[in-house]
């Protein structure tokens, strides 16, 4: 009975004892609350695959990797944001709609997020700052058998690589 009692308290002063270890290793550290939202809203500090809300969209075509004005100023926007945050790295995402085979589809995202790198390169951006990946058809910004559904995505879209 004895035996029990002492195993009990040893637990509960172990378990007292890490609690305790835990709140000062966080006090320790500071506020990472404070932290997270002190981050440089221009790029500093994103996490990687973390959407980046000032890098607009860039739509294409049926079946085209070619940029039209459109998407060529949102572009130009693109590299002066990536001059401006010089350790910040991105990564096009290049997608397509669902019509096509999943290899032609995959194919023609990267394509497409090839055409962006490209230009974004020769506006110039460190080639090294950009890297691309297509998901074809697989992650759709909207479900639909539709054009209008078809037309949002064929898209690239820009998310963080983390810091340069």
């Amino acid at each position: 009975m004895r035996a029990r009692i002492l195993s009990s308290l040893f637990i509960t002063i172990l378990a007292v004892g890490l609690i305790s270890c835990s709140k000062k290793k966080a006090s320790d550290e500071g506020d990472t609350a404070s932290d997270i939202t002190s981050f440089d809203t221009a790029g500093e500090g994103l996490s990687p695959g973390t959407r980046i809300a000032e890098l607009a969209t860039v739509y294409f075509e049926y079946d085209s990797f070619a940029l039209d004005s459109t998407s060529k100023a949102a572009l130009d926007a693109a590299a002066q944001w990536l001059s401006a945050n010089p350790g910040q790295s991105i990564q096009v995402e290049g997608h397509c709609d669902e019509r096509g085979t999943t290899e032609y589809n995959l194919a023609l995202g990267e394509r497409r997020a090839g055409s962006v790198k490209d230009y974004l390169v020769s506006r110039g951006v460190s080639a090294g700052q950009v890297s691309i990946i297509s998901y074809g058809e697989e992650r759709p910004a909207v479900e639909g058998m539709d054009e209008s559904a078809w037309a949002q995505n064929r898209r690239a879209e820009f998310v963080s690589a983390g810091n340069f």
